[in-house]
């Protein structure tokens, strides 16, 4: 079995994210690449929970319509999901809970023997998932060991209760490969930002993105990195933007909502010109929506947020390799061009679980910090329009940013010429800033490389869409960045497509709108937006539907 899928089920408290995170972690100490997708209800307690968690081979990003085991610690989960139980389904189950056919596991009984609290249950039935899996049970106490601070040897005691209560039904044989980290997008992000260089984080909690602020609070325990948690969105960006101005590299988090209330302070870094990076979580709306859920409907507004014209970098990663690539990326060009720049994320992606194997960005230098003799101007024209950037204290300079119309120097102007020559230096900034995305592999090319037919897509549908593309012999176009949009770069990966399918989380296509302004048109349009990412075999149908 090289390709394997579990579900894990429970209630709001039953700890089911981490039980998770375990049962993926005891695959990848048998070699295989994992993938882990979580979901649960915007509830402060109950609810159904549950993740799917799959071990393949190769590396993975999508889930599977089909459950070879289920892990079932309440009646939900195997009452909705009956789509994912076949014949060959191992189904373990709290057999005080659930009423089912399988493998009974005591799980009420063992813990009130050992006197363990309720959330053990997870380890229970955790620990009959290994036997029956054919799981060494030293694998699992190294798992266990190495993964649960608190509560050890208790958690310990009532997994090796579950594993003697179940038998070998589907044996996962090891498959020898180099084991990997397993990140959370929203970690990979994290990890991205501080290769970038990152001195200070600003945020106030907003799902999918609130696991950053927990992760880089815990970082900066060990690090020169300050984390400060105001007490509103707005609070946060103009904190970020004062670090900005003080020489700070900052960054912020947010979802739709806190964004909306960041606007003002947006369209503030554009004509100050103060380097400032967003992640921004997309999840389901409009308003508070679903909050708990994915989405892919917030192309637009980031690419327009903001009033006046001022140039942005926008990027999209689709797994957690690309979330480090790209946050380190952006980090360093907000600083290179003195822009904005916003990692567009989503729910699948930021609270994902993947393996993450580490590649290095590529270096893009930094921009000449140098001054004329005389005067420092803080906007002073330059070829490129980017304008040296000191920061305070400045021995013998003034050292002035400003939201109104200014000069070279920062003084606030209404004059007619300067408006236009300042606007035209934002203008050769953002031509720079344009040349060095296509020439950063912008544009990415998966699937067969010579198909005519092509899926299009961005963002977390990267994964799935690959390994569509793959099974059905079709070419895979993921623009990584979205704005300025790489116009040549794009148009090369075009080359010889005769159909173009874009695959996205929206009612409308937006990416299809984004590049009709091109002159580039899509074929077909495969649309989900009911808060749920596609699995391989619905989005396999799909494709097939539109083609045929």
């Amino acid at each position: 079995m090289n390709d394997v899928s579990i579900l894990v089920g429970g209630r709001a408290g039953d700890g089911i994210n981490s039980a998770g995170l375990i049962v993926a972690h005891l695959l990848n100490h048998t070699g295989y690449r994992v993938y882990m997708y979580f979901d649960y209800p915007s509830l402060i307690k109950g609810g159904h929970n549950f993740a799917l968690v799959r071990g393949s081979g190769s590396p993975v990003g999508a889930h599977r319509n089909r459950a070879d085991f289920i892990l079932a610690l309440n009646q939900d989960s195997i009452d909705l999901h009956g789509d994912l139980i076949g014949d060959e389904t191992t189904i373990l189950f709290d057999s005080g809970r659930v009423d089912t056919d399988g493998i009974p596991v005591p799980v009420s009984e063992i813990l009130k023997e050992l006197d363990a609290p309720a959330v053990m249950g997870n380890s229970c039935i955790i620990g009959a998932f290994a036997r029956s899996a054919g799981i060494e049970w030293a694998v699992l106490e190294s798992v266990f060991r190495q993964k649960i601070p608190k509560g050890l040897e208790k958690n310990l005691q009532v997994a090796r209760r579950g594993y003697d209560a179940a038998h070998v039904t589907q044996k996962i044989e090891p498959i020898g490969q180099e084991t990997f980290p397993i990140l959370t997008g929203n970690e990979a992000i994290g990890i991205g930002l501080l290769h970038g260089g990152l001195d200070a984080f600003v945020a106030y909690p907003m799902t999918p993105t609130s696991n950053i602020l927990h992760f880089l609070a815990e970082s900066a325990v060990d690090l020169p990195l300050d984390v400060v948690h105001p007490e509103n969105e707005i609070a946060v960006f103009l904190m970020a933007l004062g670090f900005a101005y003080a020489g700070r590299k900052a960054a912020v988090c947010t979802s739709g909502g806190g964004f909306c209330l960041m606007t003002e302070g947006f369209s503030l870094a554009g004509m100050a010109e103060l380097p400032i990076v967003v992640v921004m979580g997309q999840r389901t709306g409009p308003s508070t929506g679903v909050p708990t859920y994915t989405a892919q409907t917030d192309l637009h507004f980031m690419i327009h947020a903001g009033h006046g014209e001022f140039p942005r970098l926008v990027v999209a990663p689709g797994d957690a390799a690309q979330a480090f690539t790209w946050s380190s990326l952006a980090l360093s060009m907000a600083w290179k061009y003195q822009v904005p720049a916003i990692i567009l994320a989503d729910k699948t992606l930021c609270e994902g679980s993947y393996s993450f194997e580490q590649r290095a960005p590529p270096d893009i230098g930094e921009a000449d910090s140098r001054t004329d003799p005389g005067e420092y101007r803080r906007y002073a024209l330059t070829g490129n329009g980017i304008s040296p950037m000191l920061h305070p204290p400045g021995p013998g300079a003034v050292i002035k940013v400003n939201g109104y119309a200014h000069d070279e120097a920062g003084i606030t102007t209404e004059d007619a010429d300067t408006i236009r020559i300042m606007t035209d230096k934002r203008k050769q900034k953002a031509a720079s800033l344009k040349a060095a995305v296509e020439d950063l592999g912008s544009v990415i090319v998966r699937g067969k490389a010579d198909a005519s037919t092509a899926i299009l897509c961005w963002g977390s549908n990267l994964s799935v869409c690959t390994e569509v593309a793959d099974s059905l012999g079709l070419r895979l176009i993921q623009p990584v960045v979205l704005w300025p949009f790489p116009i040549e770069t794009f148009q090369k990966a075009l080359s010889g497509v005769e159909r173009l399918v874009l695959v996205e989380d929206s009612a409308y296509g937006q990416l299809s709108i984004l590049i009709s302004g091109y002159g580039f048109s899509t074929d077909d349009l495969v649309l989900r937006y009911d808060g749920r990412p596609n699995s391989v075999e619905e989005l396999v149908a799909r494709i097939q539907e539109v083609l045929a």
